[in-house]
């Protein structure tokens, strides 16, 4: 299973490629994006080693990892990303602070949700009980929330 190309109304979703990285690490720099996972905005070279990582994939015959840079216009403006294990798709995203509030997260998500679905995958996610903006993107893509938690965070089915 590849990651491949997709689009929704306002966007492009665009696999992840290592080359991505100098304009994403602007996208990723602001430490408030980090509130509810942890971690730091990365440096270029931090990030393009990851984007390696995960291109290359896990490297278990039974998982993939499948990312996508979100486009908008002619700028990247965050990502979307999912992992496949058997017939589930676990997704997660990440929009930019300048981007955030235009449905951009919500529209990315549910057309990720849509494509792993028509591979016949179930979606789910995790989020942290207190990040209402990402429980409401959860919603919109058609998940939702059980009172199952998992490393501090709900499951989103």
């Amino acid at each position: 299973m590849i990651a491949e190309p997709f689009s929704t109304a306002r966007l492009s979703l665009l696999p992840l490629e290592p080359r991505y990285a100098a304009e994403m690490t602007a996208v990723l720099a602001d430490p408030a994006l980090y509130a509810f996972t942890g971690g730091e905005p990365p440096t270029v070279a931090a990030l393009g080693a990851r984007y390696e990582r995960q291109v290359a994939g896990p490297g278990r015959a039974d998982e993939y990892w499948l990312n996508w840079v979100i486009q908008a216009g002619d700028e990247l403006i965050g990502f979307v990303q999912s992992t496949v294990t058997g017939s589930t798709a676990e997704i997660a995203w990440v929009l930019g602070s300048a981007w955030q509030g235009h449905g951009y997260a919500k529209e990315a998500a549910i057309g990720l949700a849509d494509w792993l679905k028509a591979q016949d995958l179930r979606v789910i996610a995790h989020i942290h009980p207190d990040h209402v903006a990402s429980a409401a993107v959860a919603r919109a893509a058609g998940l939702s929330r059980t009172d199952e938690m998992d490393d501090g965070e709900y499951l989103w089915t």
